[in-house]
């Protein structure tokens, strides 16, 4: 393992970014940073071309039309470089010999079985090149929908070094499936089979969804619709799979930081939403989690428990949070100072100065970024917010499972807000009006092809009430653990993320992983260029062959 570590640029262009803000147009493109980020893949921002010369791969993010720019992004493939661009790099289209062709509405990427993406990819929009002398360049993938073909990865040789442009603006791909392409406004369109009748005067997470309703459905035995693919994740494995074999091209390696400690499988988190504020549903609940031994994340909405339950639950592991309810048909109003009411109310009603973590009742939300603004400026950390609110929509509406810090739009300058987001994807199963459990186990198996959060909620007042709900609970808890699930709450989730960000990855001579903060064990996985098919003990990411080693944290390395 004397490989080298790649040393990865991304560029963006000061001006071009200034422009586009000017216009109150978001750089969606600024999203491969939480990407490059979640996977703790070390990145150096470039703003200057004269440093070009100083990465071996160079992620071109935002570049205006600019001759020397222009010059030095074709000087440095020339020279060996490897330029890589989502959807972009139209000033270089006639030096590389490229046709613009149309742009593409939504359609499905078929990648070869090389990149380990079984299932066609949904893409939101397209803007394909076509390749005048075909002969000379590699193409990859085939986008649907489009009667010329046109391939969704061209890898253009210039000089002693490449060109790599994908078809698809990868990064607002996943902005788009995970935060909607608008802020909302309206009323999302319903369900044609009646299961989500998103259309009921309401503003919710789930009217901005970005997916289809006939495509992206399956259902299970019983006959239960559910959102199949977590897209936006699968998008992350290809480009940072992407990434990786270039980087193995080039005689280098790209270790990456598994997402959970050493001693974690699979991540599941189970939350309550307290409406109706029943004490003896409370007690019935506590039960049953004591005795299926896991603590969960309770979300308080106003009047709440009795402070007894709140003791109790604490005593018991469980994570009180908010519940912010902006529900109109409860006198429930979308504000910051509601907000800041209600958490200063659960403050005192739990004895509690801190909360990590709030979800919005009925999964109210409007606009864009009020609500992630709303939690940074009062140390609200994580929100759960964005899942499904309806029996047709259960699954995978966002695209995810991965906790992931939202991007805003243009007037912040796209800044990510400190807020992490955790996403649910059901509620309530065997609740007459909703799913039933045959929806577990694919959501299970999903959110652990992804190394996601399977986060699944319920409200105590059904556990006490309905008997099946009861049992909703326990079957997601066992068959969770028998699948090597690990239970968190929220607050767990969202410190242990936080801490791994502060980890580095370094392989200096040997691979190590640096921090400032004791740590678990974590993992780390190690591409391998050339490994033996016979070889034991290969790991596969993105298609690759790998090893997975663990490490500890090699203390005060870094300055946080």
């Amino acid at each position: 393992m004397d490989m080298q570590m790649a040393r990865i640029g991304l560029f963006f262009d000061g001006q071009a970014e200034l422009q586009r803000w000017s216009h109150q147009e978001s750089i969606f493109e600024r999203f491969i940073i939480e990407v490059l980020e979640h996977a703790r893949v070390p990145y150096q921002m470039i703003d200057d071309i004269s440093k070009f010369n100083t990465v071996d791969l160079l992620i071109v993010g935002l570049a205006s039309e600019n001759h020397l720019i222009k010059e030095a992004l074709l000087e440095y493939a020339a020279s060996g470089g490897i330029v890589i661009s989502y959807g972009g790099l139209e000033l270089l289209s006639q030096e590389l010999g490229c046709k613009i062709l149309p742009p593409l509405e939504a359609g499905y990427l078929v990648l070869p079985a090389e990149f380990g993406q079984e299932d066609p990819l949904r893409y939101l929009k397209a803007n394909p090149w076509q390749y005048i002398d075909s002969e000379s360049v590699k193409q990859t993938g085939e986008l649907s929908g489009d009667d010329q073909k046109s391939a969704a990865l061209l890898q253009i040789p210039v000089g002693k070094g490449y060109v790599d442009r994908w078809a698809i603006n990868i990064p607002e791909t996943i902005v788009g499936l995970q935060q909607g392409t608008s802020p909302v406004t309206e009323d999302g369109i319903p369900a044609p089979d009646g299961t989500a009748n998103l259309d009921e005067g309401i503003l919710k997470a789930d009217d901005g969804f970005e997916l289809d309703w006939e495509k992206d459905r399956k259902t299970t035995e019983t006959g239960m619709p559910y959102f199949f693919t977590p897209y936006a994740d699968l998008w992350r494995e290809v480009l940072l799979g992407h990434l990786t074999r270039r980087a193995l091209d080039k005689g280098l390696t790209l270790p990456v930081l598994e997402y959970w400690p050493a001693g974690v499988q699979h991540m599941a988190m189970i939350s309550f939403d307290s409406d109706m504020n029943i004490n003896e549903a409370a007690e019935a609940t506590l039960q049953v989690l004591k005795q299926e031994d896991v603590q969960t994340t309770w979300c308080i909405i106003a009047p709440g428990f009795s402070k007894e339950i709140y003791e109790k639950a604490k005593v018991d592991g469980h994570e009180l949070a908010l519940h912010y309810n902006a529900l109109e048909a409860e006198d429930g109003v979308w504000s910051e100072e509601a907000f800041l009411e209600q958490l200063e109310w659960l403050k005192g009603a739990a004895d509690e100065t801190n909360f990590t973590s709030n979800k919005n009742h009925y999964t109210r939300f409007e606009g864009w970024g009020e609500l992630f603004q709303w939690c940074e400026k009062n140390g609200i950390q994580a929100d759960q917010t964005r899942g499904p609110s309806k029996k047709g929509n259960v699954g995978f509406l966002f695209g995810t499972c991965q906790p992931y810090f939202p991007i805003s739009l243009a007037d912040e300058q796209n800044r990510f807000y400190d807020v992490m987001e955790i996403g649910f994807l059901t509620q309530d199963m065997n609740h007459p009006s909703l799913a039933d459990t045959t929806i577990i186990q694919p959501f299970l198996e999903k959110a652990k092809r992804v190394d996601g959060v399977a986060h699944f909620l319920f409200h105590q007042h059904h556990i006490y009430h309905l008997p099946k709900v009861k049992e909703a609970l326990i079957e997601v808890v066992r068959k969770a653990r028998a699948a090597g699930f690990t239970f968190w709450t929220s607050k767990q989730i969202n410190d242990w993320e936080r801490a791994r960000r502060t980890l580095t990855v370094s392989a200096n001579g040997r691979l190590e992983v640096l921090g400032a903060a004791e740590l678990p064990d974590v993992k780390v996985w190690i591409p391998l260029a050339d490994a033996d098919a016979e070889e034991r003990g290969l790991t596969y990411k993105y298609g690759l062959p790998g090893k997975t080693q663990v490490l500890q944290v090699q203390l005060n390395k870094v300055e946080l």
